[in-house]
């Protein structure tokens, strides 16, 4: 006989408190408006619950898309087919304002784009992940407002790699895609203009030298192509000596000249053209060989194609210089020499024709410093660039001195003869004329200048002190004040000892010495692109 079950043991009740009334209940029922709500979106499913956002429509959507499909004839479908497609929904604060503006970022930060949707005044530019429209087909339905959220998310793209956008980008980013930055130009680039620059340099000792031996006037004539062959046979020569003894200075200088000496002066010229010729072809082919291979940026190429152009001015120059020491002179008594005008005018083309073309090569080869913009480092900059140009002008200050042989007016130091400042320093009527046509001025002007030249140098030096900078442009700042001071003596000599011709040519190689130390250091000063 089975045992008899026992009832149930009634509900234990919480016994009445008489302290109080009992506590309320744990969860409140839902407001009628809420659960209808609900009902309409699990009724409505994906198209009622999707559209208005409810918690309880995008579980039923997400449930929707877990279920795998039926089995074909063939079995089941591969696991591929099970797997949800890859849509995530939103989270909350990631929504789109249905009045307001649709933002598309992409990661490539190569374009951005917004569409303002119809009605739309608001401005909703959520910071979204990777977000790429599904084909044209998606695109034109989010723009005319058909399906809002057609978007599909998915893992970010990688990030760009040497600044070049990646493979597969939105078509807002194709659409505003920018164009690739140009490469910066090759090193080769630099170099070449480094030794341009040298070539050039050359060509200003090599001038010098040919003026200081009174060489410049041997070749009477100007080609092109024709005089590259020199003189082969003793009657070529003849004649060619024969042309130089037509013109004045033949005439009142060198009368009792022989041919053996002609030569030497004529090959002097000969060579100082030549290598004029070989300036012209180191700077032209290689111009035009980069250009061709695109190693030259834009500013770049208009800075190549002013230099090409200033070397065929340059050789154009020198001859109608040349052409003015070949002309009678109205007095019988004046000295044969080329005009100190269109001397000065040739050596400073030439000094700019160097500068540029090492300032430019000294930026493409050495890298900029990081200097902090300071008061002081902004001062020093001003101060470098203030004692460059006092060297340009004391450099080209010196063609006057050639021109007119200033050089052997008074040949003491730091007096002028017996007095400070010399009673004819200003003969000449009018006035202006001394400063370029009176010996003894010339003179005067240049000694200040390369005074002024020394102790403005030496004042950055001592202003740099007091300055932080980086090894190598503390070493341009010491090689700029011990190559002034080596000029400056250099000068003093030269004028003590009568211009002797190697004196006098080192002398003028030291003042392209110093511009180029004073450019080497406006290098090292230059700001940093922001």
């Amino acid at each position: 006989m089975a045992p008899a079950r026992a009832a149930p043991a009634p509900p234990r009740s919480r016994p009445a408190s008489a302290s109080g009334p009992a506590p309320p209940p744990r969860f409140r029922a839902r407001p009628l408006a809420a659960r209808a709500r609900t009902a309409r979106g699990r009724e409505g499913g994906r198209a009622g619950g999707r559209r208005r956002g409810t918690r309880a429509g995008r579980a039923h959507a997400g449930a929707r898309r877990a279920q795998a499909p039926p089995p074909g004839p063939l079995g089941p479908a591969p696991a591929a087919a099970r797997a949800p497609p890859p849509f995530r929904t939103r989270p909350h604060h990631l929504r789109w304002r249905r009045a307001g503006v649709a933002a598309l970022r992409c990661r490539s930060r190569a374009a951005r784009s917004s569409w303002r949707r119809p009605g739309g005044s608001g401005s909703a530019r959520p910071a979204l992940p990777a977000a790429t429209l599904p084909g044209w087909l998606g695109m034109l339905r989010a723009a005319r407002g058909g399906a809002r959220r057609l978007l599909r998310w998915g893992p970010a793209p990688p990030p760009p790699v040497h600044g070049r956008l990646p493979p597969r980008l939105c078509l807002p980013c194709r659409l505003l895609q920018q164009a690739p930055q140009p490469a910066p130009p090759p090193p080769a680039v630099g170099r070449w203009l480094l030794v341009c620059s040298g070539a050039v340099a050359g060509a200003v000792v090599l001038g010098g030298v040919t003026r200081l031996t009174e060489s410049g006037l041997s070749m009477v004539d100007w080609h092109l192509v024709k005089e590259m062959k020199p003189p082969q046979t003793q009657q070529e020569w003849e004649a060619e000596f024969q042309k130089y003894q037509q013109f004045p200075e033949f005439k009142i200088l060198n009368h009792d000249m022989t041919l053996p000496e002609f030569k030497f002066i004529w090959y002097m010229e000969y060579s100082h053209r030549m290598w004029g010729r070989a300036v012209g072809l180191a700077y032209i082919l290689p111009a035009a060989y980069f250009w061709r291979r695109g190693c030259l940026s834009r500013p770049l190429k208009g800075r190549v194609l002013a230099l090409c152009g200033l070397v065929c001015f340059q050789g154009l120059l020198g001859w109608y210089m040349v052409k003015s020491g070949l002309e009678e002179k109205p007095d019988s008594y004046d000295i044969p020499r080329v005009s100190q005008y269109r001397l000065a005018a040739h050596l400073g083309s030439a000094l700019v024709l160097y500068s540029v073309s090492l300032w430019t090569g000294l930026s493409l080869l050495l890298p900029r410093h990081k200097l902090p913009e300071t008061k002081q480092l902004l001062r020093l900059r001003q101060y470098a660039h203030g004692t460059t140009a006092l060297i340009f002008l004391t450099a080209l200050s010196g063609a006057f001195v050639a021109g007119l042989d200033a050089g052997l007016v008074y040949n003491s130091f730091p007096k002028m003869g017996e007095r400070w400042i010399p009673d004819d320093l200003l003969a000449f009527t009018p006035t202006l004329r001394n400063i370029f046509e009176n010996p003894t001025t010339v003179q005067f002007d240049h000694r200040i200048l390369g005074i002024a030249s020394v102790t403005a140098v030496t004042a950055l030096y001592l202003f740099s002190r007091k300055i932080p900078l980086p090894r190598r442009t503390r070493m341009a700042v010491t090689s700029l004040l011990a190559v002034a001071c080596l000029q400056v003596g250099l000068g003093i000599s030269t004028l003590l000892l009568y211009v002797p011709t190697p004196l006098a040519a080192t002398h003028q190689s030291g003042s392209l010495a110093l511009l180029s130390m004073a450019l080497w250091l406006m290098s090292e000063l230059r700001r940093v692109p922001k």
